[in-house]
């Protein structure tokens, strides 16, 4: 019999409230598997993607760190849609589940034993109602809105709340003085957990870079390399075929000539039959 190797389950839910305020846990989000498998050979501790069919296959292809899946705001609309949504996650292979709905809903969730993240701060599908792309908290009315969510999702059973772009004086204090195992997105290094996304990281874009985020390589740039690479193949491609390459016997196949006759004779009687 197979013994289990629990290596294979890297940080669970358990072992980070374990770490609270011990040392800092290494988090990001991914798009791709080979961003994945790059964040896990570097020695990244936790990773998360958006949960879809087509990313169902990530936790197993990425054994040995804590997985996060992530609800999407607005694909589930009612606390049963998130419910069902997390334990098929959870039965895909994730850890914890990302849902940035309200207090009530997470309530729901963790009732039935699901580990959720929840959101504060710079929320990007709610940006209307902070004013846009903007640093919240910095006033006491902000400050005290975010410490109360905090505090009502901390009661609603999240093992763990994401910070987006709060200050990080502010971020300290909700990591010091509640449960919740705090991780900065654009606030600060005191949290629980370090978050940035892969694309910011890697440079996959050449486009804005959020304030908070770091650049650490340029791969637009190779990516752009190798598009131009593609379209200077498919130019030779087409000047390849105005100039009849592909008759070169090289890239065709050859037949005896008193075959082909042969062949074109009985044509010729078929014909005039």
């Amino acid at each position: 019999m197979q013994k289990n190797n629990f290596k294979n389950f890297g940080l669970t839910v358990f072992d980070l409230k374990k770490l609270k305020g011990k040392r800092k846990i290494k988090f990001v989000q991914i798009d791709t598997l080979d961003q994945g498998l790059a964040a896990k050979e570097a020695g990244i501790e936790m990773i998360g993607t958006g949960y879809d069919q087509s990313k169902t296959h990530f936790p197993q292809e990425l054994k040995g760190v804590h997985f996060q899946f992530g609800l999407k705001w607005g694909n589930q609309v009612s606390a049963e849609e998130a419910l069902r949504a997390s334990m098929k996650a959870m039965n895909d292979g994730a850890q914890s589940i990302y849902c940035p709905m309200s207090p009530s809903i997470i309530e729901v969730l963790s009732r039935e034993g699901i580990p959720v993240i929840a959101h504060a701060g710079l929320i990007p599908p709610k940006i209307t109602l902070t004013g846009g792309y903007r640093a919240v908290g910095k006033s006491f009315d902000e400050a005290k809105m975010i410490w109360e969510i905090a505090k009502r999702y901390e009661s609603a059973g999240a093992f763990a709340i994401e910070l987006e772009v709060v200050p990080r004086k502010l971020a300290y204090e909700i990591t010091q003085r509640t449960s919740l195992f705090t991780i900065s997105l654009g606030s600060g290094s005191k949290c629980d957990a370090q978050y940035l996304f892969s694309a910011d990281i890697l440079g996959e874009k050449n486009d804005f870079l959020p304030r908070h985020a770091k650049r650490y390589k340029t791969l637009f740039k190779e990516y752009d390399r190798i598009q131009n690479e593609r379209v200077d193949a498919y130019k030779k491609f087409i000047k390849d075929v105005d100039n009849n390459l592909f008759e070169d016997k090289k890239y065709s196949v050859s037949m005896d000539d008193k075959v082909l006759d042969k062949l074109i004779n009985f044509i010729d009687k078929s014909v005039i039959k």
